[in-house]
């Protein structure tokens, strides 16, 4: 059985499902998504702002704070290869370093602090899906890089809302900035980055 990122008959998941192993010993992967959603939203409300540095390990806290309830492995380097669809992710042997050289660029440009929104629109859109392309996690990576995301943006000064995001045209932009065609992404992130706080 093909689980929903390609990997196969994957010892992560429950034998003939493609549910992923976890705490609730969900074994239905639609209960389990749900599951996900109602808990994941209930523990973004415990994840508070923090200034930079913005890393990895930053990430990683988010995703941990996130799914602990559910995954034992929350907030760990995912330790296979994926794909979703078309889309294969990074290779799990690059993931720390690919993740380490785009949150540098980010801390070299003073967390985007210094651009105007034009600008951060910009480089927000392009290190979103580079970001996405790492895909660091083994699930969940949407939800921990969003709140990544509002942190990255709040801290420049602006404001962020999810709320103009249509999903479609979402994984479309995702998919788009796989060939490195960030225009989608911009649109998006133009609608969602709001005026200065």
């Amino acid at each position: 059985m093909v689980d929903k990122y390609g990997t196969g008959d994957d010892p992560a998941c429950y034998p003939g499902t493609s549910a992923l192993r976890n705490l609730l010993n969900i074994e239905d992967e639609d209960l389990l998504e749900e599951a996900e959603k109602e808990i994941s939203s209930i523990t973004a409300s415990e994840i508070e702002f923090s200034p930079p540095p913005y890393d990895l390990a930053y990430l990683q806290e988010i995703h941990r704070t996130l799914f602990a309830d559910i995954y034992s492995w929350a907030g760990a380097i995912r330790s296979v290869d994926i794909s979703k669809g078309e889309t294969r992710f990074c290779s799990v042997i690059r993931v720390v370093p690919e993740a380490e050289k785009l949150f540098s660029h980010l801390n070299a440009l003073n967390n985007f602090t210094e651009l105007n929104r034009e600008d951060l629109i910009s480089n927000v859109a392009e290190l979103y899906g580079d970001i996405n392309m790492i895909h660091p996690f083994r699930d969940g990576n949407g939800r921990a890089q969003r709140i990544l995301f509002e942190h990255i943006v709040i801290n420049t000064g602006f404001e962020i809302s999810w709320n103009h995001v249509d999903r479609e045209e979402w994984v479309n932009a995702n998919i788009a900035s796989v060939h490195c065609d960030y225009a989608p992404l911009q649109a998006i992130f133009d609608r969602c980055i709001g005026g200065e706080i």
